[in-house]
């Protein structure tokens, strides 16, 4: 079983399991959560925020060692550091596009059905026309991280193609560090309040029939930026190790035959 699939499974074992203990509890827990869940989402926010401010000078250190092995040489630990630390950004970022990628499927399936019950039996369920743009956005948020190790973005070649192994890894890490991480450092920093907003209220859909869960939909954006800065950071780490003459952990290889 693929590490996706398995996260899946608990995600939604969990989420069965939850909603048995609310059945079971008579509405208990689910009411529990409505008066507390609005505090403990700022409460987890703020510490993972102070946590992300502590952790960010660690961001730098593949840019300081690729600029040091490019001139100096790498020591190997420091080298077997930046392998582990990519190798395990890659790790957790493929296994959550994994999980993510049922939401291709889903997003089919639930269209169609949304239509032949339109056009065939005249019926409508807002609820169900609102799971297409969870699953739209699960899928795209979530699996950005692992497109961007697969080379699966966008990119306007004009010169990368034609310099070599060391120019593409300067390339590399100059757009990871003037690019990627502050876009992603500024969607971090303008999505904060919109989104604690809609933890404070706990924001649901507008329609009376729609999905309650439209914090959760927005909490994707900070966690697609996160994902982002991680995969930048491993791609930095590749970068460097290149600039050092040492070897890189394949940025496509194994991970671009996996189907996402």
């Amino acid at each position: 079983m693929r590490a996706g699939d398995a996260l899946l499974l608990i995600l939604l074992g969990a989420t069965l399991a939850g909603l048995g203990a609310d059945a079971a509890s008579g509405g208990a827990i689910g009411a529990w959560l409505q008066a507390n869940l609005p505090t403990l989402g700022r409460q987890a926010g703020a510490g993972l925020s102070w946590i992300g401010l502590i952790l960010s000078p660690l961001l730098a250190l593949p840019l300081i060692a690729g600029i040091w092995g490019r001139f100096a040489g790498l020591p190997a630990p420091a080298s077997a550091m930046l392998r582990r630390g990519a190798l395990a950004i890659d790790t957790v970022n493929t296994a959550i596009a994994d999980m993510a990628r049922w939401a291709a499927l889903a997003l089919v399936v639930v269209t169609a059905v949304i239509v032949v019950q339109r056009y065939v039996f005249g019926l409508s369920f807002t609820r169900l026309q609102e799971s297409v743009i969870y699953l739209h956005s699960a899928l795209f948020l979530l699996t950005s991280a692992a497109a961007l190790l697969q080379g699966g973005h966008v990119r306007v070649d004009i010169l990368y193609g034609k310099l070599s192994e060391r120019g593409r890894a300067w390339t590399d890490l100059a757009g990871t560090y003037l690019a990627l991480i502050p876009m992603c450092w500024l969607i971090l920093m303008t999505s904060s309040g919109y989104v604690g907003s809609a933890w404070r209220i706990l924001e649901r859909s507008r329609e009376s029939d729609g999905l309650p869960l439209v914090f959760l939909l927005k909490t994707l954006i900070p966690v697609f930026a996160v994902m982002m800065i991680f995969q930048g950071a491993s791609m930095a780490a590749r970068a460097a190790l290149t600039l050092a003459g040492r070897p890189a952990p394949p940025a496509q290889g194994e991970y671009a035959k996996q189907e996402l």
